[in-house]
């Protein structure tokens, strides 16, 4: 018997309503939620084409092998980016015309594997052993309709296609609980002289991975409680009437507690290394879940928490690294602060959900320039007023002194007039004598690098 995915009406609707437009086959990718019964998909969203790819399209010998992988696969890199804890990219879909015969089967196993394949490269976690590893292909014949449903195992490269039943329901789409918290982080990374020569972004994701491990390792309350894993998440509450969760639409709090020494029973050694420079990531960010309320397990809700915190602190950091690359910002080679601004989170319903997305926003980039992100990357038109800046923007003062460390409650006489539009604040500094001391608000998050002269 194959898995079982139940899909929001909604979702049934935007894919019988795609055009091909004169092309032989459109796809995209499927988002919702595995379980170990049963996986949710409740939204689909196409691939945009690309200018050249349109034209190449429209020739009448085109064939599936035509699908742009790479193309395919940054999509859902960005789309990854958009989805709270909880939610993931379930597998793709293609609809094609009746003449491309049975080339569908072979290009949506290439896609979903590539698809996976690149988001895994990005991940601060893994995926444990007991969860579902397999991903969903769908195939629709554009003139007849007809769909057919397989998934293959992520985990084996040379796993055959598995049947798996499509199903529409009404109201998935409010059957959600919704998990929040704020984490304050303080992170330290020393750059040896060997990984001096690593890039920028190398270095970054080096240091987060031990980061990460805290995360991982760290005890979760949950409205004030420690809950047995394996507990029910609704124990205590009133639980909501089936295909409804309105009982429960007070988001659960989660606080993150982390060890800050290392156990007893294990034994540590200290390392002591020549190092050319640090770099400091300090503040807090804003982080949401979302689990389903069928028979909810407080693991699950844990793990889903879990994996936002570290997907939005990289996030963050990968954004920045792409656009100092964009604009080919210059490193300054003297003693001079170099201060660049991160973006901060902002969110949004989905539609007649209680479950809502999410993009990142430069201090300069307008409200149209994230509705029309979201268009192109979910295909899905929201509205403005709808958008909610979770991190608001905090006033930051940066001011030089000796020997002073960076510090959240920090005041200063000479803080500047005009607040400093930021969320993350990247700091790049050249003499080893002075450090910078930034104050920085509790909705903010701070990323330092102090580079050491000889």
């Amino acid at each position: 018997m194959g898995r079982t995915y139940i899909v929001e009406e909604n979702v049934g609707q935007y894919l019988s309503n795609i055009s091909l437009q004169g092309k032989p086959f459109v796809s995209g990718l499927l988002i919702g939620q595995c379980s170990s019964q049963k996986d949710y998909v409740i939204l689909a969203t196409r691939t945009p084409p690309k200018e050249e790819q349109n034209e190449n399209l429209k020739h009448p010998k085109a064939k599936l092998d035509n699908v742009d992988e790479e193309w395919a696969t940054e999509h859902a890199n960005q789309v990854s980016r958009m989805l709270p804890g909880g939610l993931l990219v379930l597998g793709v879909f293609i609809i094609a015309t009746l003449e491309m015969g049975n080339d569908f089967q072979n290009a949506l196993r290439r896609l979903v594997f590539a698809v996976e394949k690149a988001m895994n490269k990005k991940r601060l976690w893994n995926f444990t052993e007991e969860e579902v590893s397999e991903r969903v292909t769908l195939h629709i014949c554009s003139s007849t309709k007809k769909i057919l449903c397989r998934t293959y195992d992520i985990h084996d490269p040379k796993s055959s296609a598995k049947p798996a039943d499509w199903k529409y329901q009404s109201g998935l789409l409010t059957s959600w609980l919704s998990l929040e918290c704020t984490v304050h982080i303080n992170i330290h990374i020393p750059l040896s002289t060997t990984s001096a020569s690593y890039t920028l972004e190398k270095n970054t994701k080096n240091g987060l991975a031990r980061w990460a491990k805290q995360i991982e390792d760290g005890v979760y309350l949950i409205n004030g409680q420690v809950k047995a894993e394996d507990g029910d998440l609704l124990e205590g509450q009133k639980k909501p009437s089936r295909g409804n969760a309105q009982a429960t639409s007070q988001p659960f709090d989660v606080r993150v507690l982390t060890q800050l020494l290392m156990s007893s029973d294990r034994r540590s050694t200290a390392t002591v290394q020549i190092c050319s420079g640090s770099i400091n990531l300090k503040g807090a960010v804003k982080c949401r879940a979302y689990v389903h309320s069928s028979k909810p397990k407080v693991k699950d809700a844990v793990q889903a928490m879990k994996r936002d915190i570290l997907n939005t602190v990289a996030d963050r950091c990968e954004i920045l690294f792409e656009d100092l690359l964009l604009n080919e910002i210059p490193e300054k080679k003297d003693s001079e602060n170099e201060f660049h601004i991160l973006p901060h989170r902002v969110f949004v319903p989905i539609p007649g959900s209680t479950v809502m997305l999410c993009d990142y926003k430069f201090g300069d980039e307008s409200a149209e320039e994230i509705r029309d992100h979201f268009i192109e990357m979910l295909d899905h038109r929201i509205q403005i007023e709808d958008l909610e800046i979770a991190e608001e923007i905090n006033t930051a003062c940066v001011s030089s002194s000796m020997n002073t460390e960076a510090s959240l409650d920090n005041t200063d006489d000479e803080q500047p007039k005009q607040p400093i539009k930021t969320t993350i604040a990247l700091k790049i500094q050249h003499n080893i004598g002075v450090i910078a001391a930034c104050a920085v608000a509790v909705l903010a998050a701070g990323i330092s690098f102090h580079y050491f002269s000889d």
